[in-house]
């Protein structure tokens, strides 16, 4: 078999040719750039020394928190300091509740057990991990959830009044661990101390004239006639109000003075470096806003506004348990890419999908007619086969008493296209190396405890399998 012979090239080649071609290039792209939703829907308060100080009515009665329970596997216990945390045990003294405090024991009961059925010896319940939930009959027989606790709420305190009210049965929705204490034994416990249950009583019902957020109401009267005496009152501000100064991001940009010489076309080196600076910076500045512990916005929820998913997955019921927390006017929830996605499913194996809305250009999915806006700060915990994260719902506003963005803006040296954002030229060194200073300053501010909703314990892995 003879080879065939090799043709000679009857034009230039395409390699060739592109030595003398001009390739148009694009500027540098940034994949861990983000729309930053968060930023955009968020009202912004300018702040002219860098602090802001929320002012509030007086709160006279603090809503109950969660119980810090001590777990160490093998043992798990409960310090008196506490057992203060639930209303009822806050005026008792030390001595009784270190005393309460070793009688509870702990108990451990897997997922779907009945821990009480309500009826006989009633028992007050402190979560340790795990989920219960409180379960009644209606008048007309039917089974209703009144509650369903994480770990640190308590249930079941009204065991500890001198004439208790009805217990109501207790289920275990997940494997939990539970700290225990019968009405029999605290009985024997408060035995001869009258004292310590009319404390409890008094602990469990708050001062007259107190709202649910524990806040001193003017007091009022109405629908009186004739000649009566008008009650006389005033409105007492908080004494010590929270102030919230601005967090900044910062760093050093450098650049050869030799690059923008003359490697600075077609496109110009310094504005490239900035930019991407600038827009990580910002992708830092939107993860701040969410997550730092002093000025961000999951650091500013207060306990009673968090609540548990009731089996992982994010349900319609749980974004429908939000929106009754967060009822006034909310305005948007915010979610990880994968938790909407884990909502969908949810919605879509219920046969609800959820509508579409148009804001800024862009399709967002919505919930009873409140944009669910993503964002990939809220972050993903991986362990093993379980990934959870948290959904935000919130108000927005100053006027509304709802979520607001602090900033700065007038600074020297302000990036017009940033506001809040200073650049400085900070000089050329012996290197020829020259430096720029840039700082970003921004932070949010929750106005009222009831604008902000959280759901925890949130599963983005779950999914179903349709035939």
């Amino acid at each position: 078999m003879t080879e065939e012979p090799l043709l000679a090239p009857q034009s230039l080649s395409t390699e060739a040719a592109r030595l003398l071609a001009t390739t148009t290039k694009s500027a540098p792209q940034y994949i861990g750039s983000s729309p930053r939703w968060l930023v955009q829907f968020l009202p912004w308060r300018a702040l002219e020394a860098g602090t802001f100080r929320i002012n509030r009515l007086r709160v006279t009665a603090p809503p109950a928190r969660l119980v810090s329970v001590i777990d160490e596997g093998a043992e798990t216990t409960i310090t008196a300091a506490a057992l203060r945390s639930v209303p009822a045990l806050q005026y008792v003294a030390a001595e009784f509740l270190e005393t309460m405090a070793g009688a509870m024991s702990a108990e451990q009961h897997p997922a779907g057990a009945e821990v009480y059925d309500g009826e006989g010896d009633s028992p007050f319940v402190i979560v340790v991990s795990g989920k219960i939930e409180a379960l009644d009959r209606d008048p007309h027989g039917i089974t209703v959830r009144r509650a369903l606790l994480g770990p640190g709420s308590h249930l079941g305190q009204e065991t500890l009044d001198a004439e208790p009210e009805p217990t109501p049965s207790i289920r275990a929705v997940t494997p939990v661990t539970l700290l225990v204490l019968t009405r029999s034994r605290w009985e024997e416990l408060t035995a001869g101390q009258e004292d310590v249950r009319i404390l409890c009583a008094n602990g469990r019902r708050p001062p007259p004239g107190v709202n649910a957020f524990g806040e001193q109401v003017p007091d009022m009267q109405s629908g009186h006639e004739g000649e009566v005496d008008v009650p006389r009152t005033f409105v007492d501000y908080d004494h010590a109000p929270r102030e919230i100064g601005l967090n900044l991001v910062q760093t050093v940009l450098q650049m050869h003075t030799r690059v923008t010489d003359i490697y600075n076309s077609p496109h110009d080196q310094l504005d490239q470096q900035m930019r991407l600076t600038v827009e990580g910076m910002r992708e830092r500045q939107e993860w701040d806003l969410i997550n730092d512990p002093h000025t961000g916005l999951l650091g500013q929820v207060t306990e009673s506004m968090r609540i548990p998913t009731r089996l992982g997955a994010p349900t319609p019921d749980d974004f429908d348990e939000m929106l009754s927390m967060v009822w006034k006017e909310p305005a948007f929830f915010l979610a990880h890419p994968r938790a909407i996605a884990a909502f969908g499913r949810e919605c879509t194996r219920r046969g609800v999908p959820p509508p579409t809305v148009q804001l800024h250009g862009s399709p967002f999915l919505t919930w009873r007619g409140v944009p669910i806006v993503p964002t990939d700060k809220l972050a993903v915990n991986a362990r093993g086969a379980s990934h959870r994260t948290q959904v935000v719902l919130m108000r927005v506003g100053e006027e509304r008493q709802g979520v607001i963005g602090l900033h700065q803006p007038g600074l020297a040296g302000e990036d017009p296209r940033v506001p809040s954002m200073s650049i400085h030229r900070m000089g050329i060194n012996q290197q020829a190396i020259e430096s720029y200073l840039l700082s970003l300053y921004s932070s949010v501010a929750v106005m009222a405890d009831d604008a902000v909703a959280v759901l925890t314990d949130v599963e983005v892995a779950r999914y179903h399998a349709y035939e």
